[in-house]
């Protein structure tokens, strides 16, 4: 029997209009309102929202929170004041990874909220109670009493201030409030994953229904998750699954630096520490094609003699930048930027030459 596919809060707004539905980590998403393009180039010179209710939230607090955080996150929870979050990831032991993900240090003494991946709630979840034995801590899978909208954009703090009535321009990148809306708890916060400056803003699921016909009534464009993947990917933004996973570190997919190694321990530092210092077998690349031809995921990546030496693992004819471009995860010893490696379309053999990942300046107001 097939396994039910949940809904998020906003699902009747998306089905009143009109978007294309699919299932998307166990749930139905909308993929599309109008079209991708249409979508991607408002978020890009405008303001786009996106339903991220899906995300999961998972709070750790209690007098070890800290140490344990920081036991299970790549990054380094210890400098951070109140009110900010840190990108990151958790590792297995072996330096593979269980899920990037945010971590926010609330405004409670001994209190962080970690937003994973709608995929691997369940997962994270069970690794982290796992891996919480000798902590004093207190752990809360809250993800169902929290919805979710990613407001992104030029235009988001200026259209979004407006909506809220309340002026966003003092809350810094990466840094986040607590504050009311339509009489809830709610977390506004400068983050998001399309490149652009913009927010996310978390709070009870009747709150962020009430928010989402206020964008919309205030002009702002209703984006799908096609859309957003085509903002992260040009932005140089990795998808658990395709650029990271148990088999993909953060050291082979390019972002050993949000892993810090000069704190006393975390799960997974070993092997990170090894594969910075020997390197690794395969390496995350940016590839960029002369022609028009779409490098999908899964397409082989080829040496002109037809050797496979890799596997594309997200790519587009870009939106923005009007190329097809791809990342690849390859051998790294062909994975040097300006190289020229060959990528099978169906049965023809295309030129790309590598080149950096992040293939969109992003507009990050930092």
């Amino acid at each position: 029997m097939e396994e039910q596919l949940k809904t998020t809060c906003l699902y009747p707004e998306h089905v009143a209009l009109g978007a294309k539905m699919s299932p998307f980590a166990g749930f139905m998403m909308p993929i599309q309102y109008t079209n991708i393009t249409d979508e991607h180039n408002a978020v890009r010179h405008h303001c786009g929202v996106f339903d991220v209710s899906h995300m999961g939230e998972i709070f750790v607090s209690g007098p070890d929170a800290e140490r344990f955080v920081n036991h299970i996150f790549t990054g380094d929870v210890r400098p951070m004041t109140e009110g900010q979050c840190q990108y990151g990831m958790m590792l297995y032991p072996d330096g593979g990874t269980v899920d990037d993900l945010l971590v926010y240090k609330e405004y409670r003494k001994d209190h962080y909220l970690l937003v994973v991946n709608a995929a691997n709630v369940d997962k994270d979840e069970k690794w982290i109670r796992q891996n919480s034995e000798g902590f004093v801590v207190n752990i809360k899978n809250e993800s169902p009493a929290w919805g979710q909208v990613a407001v992104q954009g030029p235009e988001a703090e200026q259209v979004l201030g407006k909506v809220l009535a309340a002026d966003l321009s003092g809350i810094e990148f990466y840094h986040f409030v607590d504050t009311m809306l339509y009489g809830k708890r709610a977390i506004v916060s400068r983050t998001g994953y399309t490149g652009e400056d913009g927010f996310e803003v978390y709070a009870a699921p009747e709150a962020i229904v009430d928010l989402w016909k206020a964008l919309l009534a205030a002009g702002v464009v209703p984006c799908g998750l096609g859309c957003r993947d085509t903002l992260r990917f040009e932005a140089g933004l990795p998808l658990y699954g395709d650029e990271l996973s148990a088999d993909i570190s953060p050291v082979m997919a390019g972002f050993s630096m949000f892993c810090k190694l000069d704190k006393p321990e975390f799960i997974g530092k070993d092997a990170i520490a090894q594969q910075k210092a020997e390197g690794t077998a395969k390496k995350l690349v940016g590839l960029e094609m002369a022609d028009k031809a779409i490098p999908r995921a899964g397409y082989p990546v080829q040496l002109e003699d037809g050797t496979e030496v890799g596997v594309v693992t997200t790519g587009y004819h870009s939106i923005s930048l009007d190329k097809s471009i791809c990342f690849a995860l390859v051998n790294r010893e062909v994975g040097a930027l300006g190289n020229t490696l060959y990528i099978q379309i169906h049965r023809k053999v295309f030129p790309a030459v590598v080149v950096k990942k992040r293939f969109y300046q992003t507009n990050y107001k930092k």
